[in-house]
């Protein structure tokens, strides 16, 4: 029989520390997972259904629909002389994308408890992996609003992209960023407070009325409630992608750079307690 010394594990799980590159250096050894599960959440959405892709279509142009008909027709809140179809797109693809990703990533320990209590792997695998799983749905429809914008082009219109388009990857990169860092937080406390989920689903759909999704920031007059609106680091964001677009909104570097550093703080300290959390969830779900 064999003694303890003669006996040699490939693999060796003990508890870490992340106080120094908070375990990414562990995610980028286990990156072949990342695309594993990406494969899988992408074959996952198409199985036994109807329409397949057709829905990331569909689901854009009934919503631009109903904004045109509610928010256009009815309230009468203008578009910044930019057709209503071409406006609403664009701020629905970005907030589809950006609110898919927050609440994948806020449920990250609940949906995939099975997994975790079978085998060990890096749990910020997973929510990476949704991430970039978003992306495909978001090119999708990202496609839909080029083709309303092409066919308003066609009839005359004029639509000027100017050079601010160019910072599309990084706004891109910027939802992903406050996506996953507020979502690993919410994640992680809802493993004690289950409630905060529901509370949370209530706080995303509020927090698109305080983007300037279905109105163009310039219909805030009030200098008070406009000043507020650009603590929002969504306003940018938003406003920067409809300058680079159709030339419409407003652009600041400054504003943007409050983004960038309100992703950097909400992702270092969702990433810690994500990280703290994981090494005792099993045992509170």
């Amino acid at each position: 029989m064999k003694s303890e010394k003669d006996i040699y594990w490939t693999t060796v799980i003990t508890p870490k520390s992340y106080a120094k590159g908070f375990g990414l250096r562990d995610v980028w050894a286990k990156r072949y997972l990342i695309w594993l599960f990406i494969k899988r959440d992408i074959t996952v959405q198409f199985k036994q259904t109807i329409f397949g892709m057709g829905w990331y279509f569909v689901g854009p142009l009934f919503s631009m629909f109903m904004y045109i008909i509610v928010f256009g027709r009815i309230a009468g809140i203008p578009t910044d002389g930019v057709p209503q179809p071409v406006f609403y797109l664009s701020g629905i693809c970005l907030w589809e994308y950006f609110s898919t990703c927050l609440m994948s990533a806020s449920r990250t320990l609940q949906i995939n408890a099975g997994i975790f209590g079978k085998v060990y792997f890096p749990r910020m695998v997973m929510p990476i992996s949704m991430l970039v799983s978003k992306l495909f749905r978001f090119s999708l429809q990202l496609c839909t609003f080029a083709a309303v914008y092409i066919f308003y082009v066609a009839k005359g219109l004029e639509l000027r992209p100017t050079w601010y388009l160019l910072l599309f990857p990084v706004l891109v990169f910027l939802m992903q960023g406050l996506a996953l860092g507020l979502g690993l937080i919410i994640s992680s406390l809802t493993t004690k407070y289950r409630d905060l989920v529901n509370f949370f689903g209530v706080f995303v759909s509020l927090w698109m009325y305080a983007t300037p999704i279905v109105y163009p920031l310039s219909y805030v007059t009030d200098p008070t409630l406009h000043k507020i609106m650009l603590y929002n680091p969504l306003t940018s964001i938003i406003e920067t992608f409809k300058v680079g677009a159709y030339g419409a909104g407003e652009f600041s570097w400054t504003s943007l750079a409050y983004s960038a550093g309100c992703m950097v703080v909400l992702l270092m300290i969702g990433i810690a307690l994500f990280n703290r959390k994981e090494k005792f969830f099993i045992d509170t779900i």
